[in-house]
């Protein structure tokens, strides 16, 4: 199918500015919000030991499970729907203050049976105390989706920056005084609550939660096939740790969390978020495949642009990155972030794929999808943990590139895209990182042994001034098209 980008433009222009001014608050201020949480967690780091990120990695395989059932998936099919009222505002409120206060209960009484498993003791107590985080996700949902439904993304954006502050605050001071991994319990804490508060005053107080659920049928059969596809992601996601943390000590599988965690900062901090006002925007043009089809090719290009010499970049300065923003204790991780670099890009143009799908009504294509790769991800963790953290990484950089290439053929037809356009959506930016990342290798293997810090300047400079140039010279209307979408001016033709 031919799609032209000029259909958003031509058709809908206050709807083109209000996604730019989304896309800028959600972005700059996530930016911003990661910039401060960055600064935090690489001192909380090297404060605290590889230990204490293990243990709190388990808990996280237990949290992020539980969540898969907090309800986001109904307040979401707040924003696809037409025509909304306060009675479908309260049913939504009513089904989250369920789910979540179920949930609350489940983990306190899984907590001893996750710590059997883990052979830690201490992650029952971890696990206690993190319950509290699931009471502050009806508030955070339910305005969140509410806000996003409005396109008003500048006051979430506020909201999600001063969780930002909250959490880095209390994680820093937390890690000065002294209290180990119990500093990553708090701060999740703080954070969580701060949004929670910050969300209902943004969206200018709560609606009286209703436990009448008649005629609330589409919107449960919308959110529990979010929650099929949320499963699957989990499976996908947390098997590593599930597997690892078994066979792994908490040290070795801090070490490799940590490494993940340094790799999946794009995918995981910054396109998600732009995957919220995607949903959004597609929502508003679900009647239009061909301006949807449009947006997505580019998504895909804009994020090329982003995601490539980031992930290349960090492959090409990974041992002097660790050693400096890390510390020394950590150059253990250093072929992990190697390898695990190279394997990223590929999922963060894997998870572009759910919004339009979702938007145009396709959730199925999404949840068949999320079952190939929670089958795939497993199996390759299972054959890689044989060889420990490394065969991790190598399962990582194995399997992940096949599950994008099966989403990009299953999805295609649905949203209606060619894989020549696919092609030269991908090509610019990878193009110009690629030799990016080549050009920084070779200044590296020529500089003279110096300390980390200053090799790591070298390097990032290098690398920025020759992706810069390289664009400037071979692809340039995409410069354009992102000084268009930075500084809102009328879309290049």
């Amino acid at each position: 199918m031919q799609v032209s980008e000029k259909i958003v433009e031509d058709e809908e222009p206050g709807m083109t500015q209000q996604v730019r001014g989304a896309v800028l608050w959600r972005s700059g201020s996530q930016l911003f919000a990661q910039v401060i949480m960055w600064a935090s967690t690489f001192l909380v780091i090297r404060i605290l030991d590889p230990r204490d990120y293990g243990l709190f990695a388990m808990t996280q395989v237990i949290l992020v499970f539980l969540s898969l059932m907090n309800g986001y998936g109904f307040a979401n099919s707040l924003i696809r729907s037409p025509e909304i009222g306060k009675r479908e505002i309260a049913q939504a409120f009513g089904m989250l203050i369920l789910l979540n206060g179920g949930l609350s209960l489940a983990q306190i009484v899984l907590a001893p049976v996750a710590a059997a498993y883990f052979r830690q003791p201490m992650v029952a107590d971890l696990l206690r105390v993190q319950a509290v985080i699931y009471l502050a996700t009806p508030f955070i949902a339910l305005q969140s989706a509410l806000l996003s439904r409005r396109m008003d993304f500048r006051s979430q954006a506020k909201v999600f920056l001063a969780g930002a502050l909250a959490g880095a605050a209390t994680a820093l001071a937390c890690a000065l005084a002294g209290w180990g991994v119990w500093t990553l319990v708090v701060a999740s804490i703080a954070m969580f609550w701060t949004q929670a508060i910050g969300m209902t005053i943004a969206a200018r107080g709560l609606t009286w939660p209703s436990f009448r659920f008649a005629g609330a049928g589409a919107m449960f059969r919308y959110g529990s096939a979010m929650v099929l596809v949320q499963f699957c992601w989990f499976i996908q996601s947390q098997a590593d740790v599930f597997i690892a943390g078994r066979v792994l000590t908490p040290h070795a599988l801090g070490v490799y969390t940590t490494a993940l965690f340094l790799t999946q900062i794009l995918s995981n901090k910054f396109i998600p978020t732009l995957n919220d006002v995607a949903f959004a925007a597609y929502s508003r043009i679900q009647d239009r495949p061909d301006a949807i089809a449009a947006s997505f090719l580019k998504s895909i290009r804009l994020i090329s642009l982003i995601a490539m010499p980031f992930y290349l970049g960090l492959a090409a300065v990974a041992e002097p990155m660790v050693v400096t923003v890390l510390g020394p204790k950590w150059v253990e991780a250093v072929p992990l972030v190697h390898l695990l670099a190279l394997a990223m890009p590929f999922m963060a143009f894997q998870i572009l794929f759910a919004p339009a799908n979702n938007a145009l009504g396709r959730s199925a294509v999404t949840l068949r999808t999320a079952v190939i790769g929670a089958t795939l991800m497993p199996i390759a963790f299972l054959i890689g943990i044989r060889h420990g953290s490394i065969g991790m990484a190598l399962a990582w950089l194995i399997a992940f590139p096949l599950f994008a290439i099966i989403t990009a053929v299953m999805c295609r037809p649905v949203i209606g895209f060619s894989f020549g356009a696919l092609a030269n959506a991908l090509m610019p930016g990878t193009l110009a990182a690629a030799c990016m990342a080549v050009g920084v290798m070779l200044i590296d293997g020529v500089l003279p042994e110096m300390a980390a810090p200053a090799r790591l300047a070298i390097l990032v400079v290098s690398g920025v001034a020759l992706y810069a140039g390289l664009l400037m010279l071979f692809a340039r209307p995409l410069v354009r098209e992102v000084a268009d979408l930075a500084f809102r001016r009328p879309a290049t033709a």
